[in-house]
């Protein structure tokens, strides 16, 4: 990708793939819903997280490679190969990351769902992946397993053929067994030999295919009171940092028992709680550098090299137009759901609520909802997703403030009709933040529940291919990818 191409403002958005896509009127199962997803730092893979457990990868499988071994550099030149040429996606493999489980200390289920994952830099080839639940983080390694050919088997002659065992174990001997999900198993090719006749027809010869493990390296857990929010790896290849709503912990990937908390907004008294933190970020370059985002709207950049307890040593960033008359909904709608740091380091995206129809919304719980945003990989576009499952990508410094507005299905310019669902409400540790109370409550007006949108269908989390103009987002249960 040159620059040339990624600065271009008259971007045309096709689609490319889609992985899960349920049929009209197909129920959805809450497991198989989509939760986090990240591309890998070259853009040969694809993690995503479901709220079932699972962790699915996806690799990057087009003509890049057949072209790359056949033509020389010049000759890819004039194939013009980058602009003919987008990111083809193949299934690779899926592991259960986490399970439910029970915390006995404070009498709480723990839930499957993955709240985020993301990838470990890696000196070498190998892959390394981080996920997290709402307590409890896992190092994962992804590993390939490459054709073994298997000697001759002398199977007992009272036992059918069929019933023999014909392969090796596909790990190594002494490490733990790979994980592998929803019952998919090896593959297993048999071919019999039949060089000779006089040869007992029941020794058989076996290839095993090229099959894929995931195996849990490290469980980081026990250091969070409250829920995780977001992991961040470090550009130093050996910290990360987790966040719940009141705390930031730094952590050594090598070592698991032990972090160290540089971040604690909690106070000594809970009635007093003005803030929490909704999402950390390293800084893709500067190591020292962390940004983490607030429920009130605050962006704080620290330098970890000024103190080890950074509560106090930051940098405030907030958007201007924080002034004027304020109502019930101001503190709700400035909420920090998400932020991105560009890859030069030199920008950061942040989302916030916005503004819908902020009673209608309040009714429903969506007013909660937290979308992601994304940036292209010279910061110069960036996207997030909305309601009706659309997708809105934007252009810095040229195009309309508008953007452009696609919606997440095979067909992204058709015109669909909108209803509102409602939802019940729920109870998180965010609403302390925000002064809810029953007075509060009777003074919204009663609005009629017929949207412009529909709440529940939502598009929360996408991420942009890192070098070239390539989006994948989530729609429910299904994965949707879109070039321009």
């Amino acid at each position: 990708m040159t620059l040339s191409t990624e600065s271009s403002s008259s971007l045309q958005w096709k689609f490319s793939q889609a992985f899960g896509e349920r049929a009209p009127g197909e129920d959805v199962q809450d497991i198989d819903m989509i939760s986090a997803m990240e591309f890998e730092k070259s853009g040969d893979y694809l993690a995503v997280g479901d709220r079932g457990g699972r962790v699915v990868v996806f690799e990057r499988k087009d003509e890049k490679d057949s072209l790359n071994q056949w033509h020389s550099r010049n000759e890819l030149e004039q194939l013009d190969f980058t602009t003919m040429q987008h990111p083809v996606f193949h299934y690779k493999t899926e592991f259960q990351s986490h399970e439910p489980e029970f915390d006995y200390l404070r009498s709480l289920e723990i839930e499957e769902k993955i709240n985020k994952v993301t990838w470990c830099a890696t000196p070498n080839r190998s892959l390394f992946i981080l996920s997290t639940n709402d307590k409890t983080i896992k190092l994962w390694k992804v590993k390939d397993h490459k054709p073994k050919k298997v000697k001759e088997l002398n199977p007992n002659p009272f036992v059918h053929s069929e019933n023999v065992l014909l392969a090796e174990s596909s790990f190594v001997s002494g490490q733990d067994k790979p994980s592998v999900a929803n019952g998919y198993a090896l593959e297993w090719t048999e071919k019999i030999d039949n060089t000779s006749p006089s040869q007992d027809r029941h020794a058989k010869r076996a290839n095993i295919g090229e099959t894929v493990s995931a195996r849990c390296r490290k469980v980081y857990a026990h250091a969070h009171d409250y829920n995780i929010n977001s992991i961040s790896n470090n550009s130093d290849g050996e910290t990360f940092v987790s966040a719940d709503d009141l705390r930031i912990n730094l952590w050594n990937l090598e070592i698991s028992d032990q972090c160290f908390n540089i971040i604690d907004m909690k106070p000594s008294n809970m009635e007093d709680l003005t803030e929490v933190i909704t999402a950390a970020e390293f800084h893709p370059i500067h190591c020292n550098l962390l940004a983490y985002s607030s429920s009130r709207g605050f962006i704080r950049l620290v330098d970890l090299r000024q103190s080890a307890i950074c509560d106090h040593n930051a940098r405030i960033l907030q958007h201007g137009e924080s002034s004027g008359l304020k109502s019930f909904f101001t503190e709700i709608v400035s909420s920090i759901s998400d932020i991105k740091f560009a890859s030069d380091g030199r920008h950061l995206l942040s989302r916030d609520y916005m503004n819908l129809k902020l009673c209608d919304l309040y009714n429903n719980d969506a007013i909660f909802d937290k979308f992601e945003c994304c940036l292209s990989g010279y910061g110069l576009h960036f996207a997030t997703g909305s309601y009706s499952n659309l997708l809105r990508i934007f252009s810095y410094g040229v195009g309309s403030e508008e953007g452009i507005t696609i919606e997440a299905s095979r067909n992204p310019n058709r015109k669909s009709h909108l209803q509102a669902a409602p939802k019940a409400r729920r109870s998180s540790i965010s609403n302390l933040t925000r002064g809810f109370s029953r007075q509060a409550n009777e003074n919204l007006s009663s609005g009629s529940n017929e949207l412009s949108c529909n709440l529940s269908s939502k598009l929360l989390h996408l991420a942009w291919h890192p070098t070239t103009n390539f989006i994948a987002c989530a729609a429910g249960n299904s994965l949707y990818m879109y070039y321009a």
